[in-house]
This record gives C-alpha cells, sequence and structure tokens, in this order.
C-alpha cells in the first residue's frame, strides 16, 4: 500500500472540514485556495467520502460540505479506506484466493501482521487527534515579520 496523492489531498480536506465542523458549511473553493489543490482533483475525492458517510453537503445559498461526524469519531483508517480501498500491502492479504500459495507462504505472514499493525495505528488517529497536532506545529512554527 502506498499512500497516493488522493488520500494526502483527502487528510487536508478532512481536515479543513474538521476546523469548521460545528461552525460553518465549507466550500471547496475555500479549500482549494487554502490548501493549494486543485478544486477539480477535490471535486472528485469528496464523492466517496460522501458516498461513505464521512462527508455530508447542503445545497443552496449557505451550502457547502461538512463532516457527517463530530472529528472525534472518524479516523486516518476510514479516510485511508475509502480512499485506498484498505490498508494491506499486498493483495494476498485481502484476498487469499489471489495467490495459490496463500495458505502455505511465511512471507504473507508477515505482510499480514504489518498490515494489522498499520491499521490499528491509522484507526487510533482521530481527526480531533490530527486537528490537535495540526494546530500544535502551527504554534512552535516560527513568524517572520517584515
Amino acid at each position: 500500500m502506498k499512500i497516493t496523492t488522493r488520500s494526502r489531498y483527502g487528510v487536508r480536506l478532512m481536515l479543513d472540514l474538521a476546523e469548521n465542523y460545528g461552525k460553518r458549511q465549507v466550500l471547496l473553493k475555500d479549500v482549494a485556495r487554502n490548501e493549494d489543490i486543485s478544486e477539480k482533483y477535490l471535486s472528485l475525492i469528496i464523492i466517496p467520502l460522501r458516498t461513505a458517510g464521512l462527508v455530508q453537503s447542503t445545497r443552496g445559498a449557505r451550502g457547502g460540505y461538512s463532516l457527517a461526524k463530530p472529528p472525534s469519531e472518524i479516523t486516518m483508517k476510514n479516510i485511508v479506506d475509502v480512499l485506498e480501498g484498505g490498508t494491506s500491502l499486498v493483495d494476498c492479504v485481502e484476498n487469499s484466493s489471489s495467490c495459490s500459495r496463500s495458505s502455505t507462504c511465511a512471507s504473507r505472514d508477515v505482510w499480514s501482521i504489518v498490515s494489522e499493525q498499520i491499521s490499528l495505528t491509522l484507526d487510533s488517529i482521530s481527526l480531533e487527534d490530527l486537528l490537535a497536532k495540526t494546530r500544535e506545529k502551527a504554534e512552535k512554527a516560527p513568524m517572520y515579520h517584515i
């Protein structure tokens, strides 16, 4: 499993929505500008997130996007599963029938353990946790005044 641009941008989108959770709806064009991501690309990423029930949309003058659940209830694993299709490093871990040697392959056991640890780690980090870490890093960042 390699985390693609899709997931990296998806997490940035979800962080922006988490930052505004309970305050206001967010427009994709604002996220695109804030995060320096193509609005068109964000419009493709938002679809599976909405379909999975992580994001909701509202039409109209005060419309936009928001998290469908509190940031504390959405994990990095939820986002990666939706945008990447899971956390398995090799196909045979998810689908043992993809390889005729799955039942006797020792390396599959190793990949299974590694995939499980990745999954557990991602599941232990909520959007709320990530948002707190983002704020902490922003506070520590040097400020330059001219």
